[in-house]
């Protein structure tokens, strides 16, 4: 998924090993955090990582393999995701999301989501290009 190298955040090459480690120590550790995942045939399609901050708001990124976008993947995830939040105290939910990934915003749109704000040159890419991102939320 970071491969496409334009709709998420994360850049290859990366470390998939401490990766992993860091979401199992999260997982591990926390209740107040996890990692959803979509399987098809032992691969892992889709998935989204939640995390309650101590002041009541759930923080989510998620990522579809681009031969399941557009197929429920991501609306189940974002289900199971509000609900997780409600569950776990949140209060709010809220995203980040690059101006140009115009199907992710229409799906967080879908669930209620609303522009809060944009966040400009931001973001350094390793082609050296600054990129912004849209903030989103949804009030539980």
């Amino acid at each position: 998924m970071a491969a496409e190298g334009r709709w998420i955040a994360t850049e290859v090459p990366f470390d998939r090993a401490e990766r992993a480690r860091r979401f199992e120590h999260t997982i591990a550790v926390r209740d107040d955090a996890t990692l959803l995942v979509v399987v098809d045939d032992l691969t892992v399609v889709g998935q989204l990582f939640i995390e309650v901050a101590p002041y009541g708001v759930a923080d989510l990124g998620m990522c579809i393999v681009v031969d399941y976008r557009g197929r429920g993947v991501g609306s189940a995830l974002m289900e199971t995701a509000i609900g997780w939040a409600r569950e776990h105290g949140a209060h709010k939910v809220a995203l980040q999301v690059w101006p140009h990934n115009e199907a992710g915003i229409a799906l967080y749109r879908k669930f209620g989501f609303e522009e809060e704000g944009h966040l400009q040159r931001h973001y350094r890419r390793k082609n050296g290009e600054l990129w912004g991102a849209v903030i989103m939320g949804l009030a539980l």
